[in-house]
């Protein structure tokens, strides 16, 4: 982990343009240091929850039998095994967020999704993440089902949205009508793990006027097919080799698909 106050040189900083509708395989915050202040309208992003390292309804350290055995993440995530020491997660993902809303332009924001749980028998509900950014909204996304272990409370159905904005930004207009919880189904045909739904992300690009979305825990590649759906462009970092090149074999087969409608239509 990069320590939060570790430079880069101006030397080595890159400009948007570099970075414009790639997928960028490498470390999150070591590839945000790299980028440009105020050079991003948004940021979507959905980090790993580290989810093996839990004292409840989590995920073991050994998960190849008992209560997680054939779940999707109980190997982790590729190139990354989601179980760090909690203090060294919480730390990681503020700086995260830190470098995040250093890219955002004055007009821009970040739309943070995360999990709540219980952890020691207490709810465990991010704010030491979160904590000294400016967090103007909490959205509720109300998934479908699940699954709880523990006798302890009650199945959880929703993950957080939080919503980190700079001073000058505005919903795009009439998206102020919707409201604070949203219902949309978990992904389910996707290799991935842990993938966001494609409906999830359209409505935070839909009800934003952003031209450049950065998400650096990109996965497989969710965000960026929704800012092609808009006609927006997109810059997406992942560590996970596969995945990179899973995202971009994705972005190829919705291009493809695209141009072949638009040949159709024309004939």
């Amino acid at each position: 982990m990069i320590a939060s106050n570790e430079k880069i040189s101006a030397s080595n900083m890159k400009s948007k343009k570099e970075y414009i509708n790639e997928i960028v395989c490498g470390h999150s915050l070591t590839v945000m240091k790299t980028m440009e202040s105020d050079s991003i309208d948004l940021i979507v992003t959905s980090p790993p929850y580290n989810l093996k390292n839990s004292t409840g309804n989590g995920m073991s350290h050994n998960t190849k039998s008992g209560k997680w055995a054939g779940a999707a993440l109980q190997n982790g995530y590729s190139n990354y095994n989601d179980c760090m020491p909690h203090d060294e997660y919480s730390a990681w993902q503020h700086n995260c967020l830190l470098e995040m809303f250093r890219l955002i332009k004055d007009t821009g924001a970040i739309f943070y999704n995360h999990k709540w749980r219980v952890q020691d028998g207490m709810l465990q509900d991010r704010s030491e993440i979160v904590k000294n950014l400016p967090v103007r909204q909490i959205i509720i996304w109300r998934r479908k089902g699940g699954i709880n272990f523990n006798p302890g409370y009650f199945l959880p159905t929703y993950e957080v949205i939080y919503l980190i904005a700079k001073p000058d930004f505005k919903l795009a207009p009439k998206a102020n009508a919707f409201g604070d919880v949203w219902e949309f189904k978990q992904e389910m045909k996707n290799s991935h793990p842990a993938p966001f739904p494609v409906d999830l992300i359209n409505r935070i690009i839909k009800s934003t006027t952003a031209e450049i979305i950065l998400d650096p825990f990109i996965g497989s590649g969710t965000t960026a097919l929704a800012a092609i759906m808009n006609d927006r462009k997109y810059i997406g970092i992942e560590i996970s080799e596969e995945y990179c090149k899973m995202t971009k074999k994705r972005i190829a087969t919705f291009n493809i698909a695209e141009k072949q409608k638009s040949i159709l239509n024309v004939i």
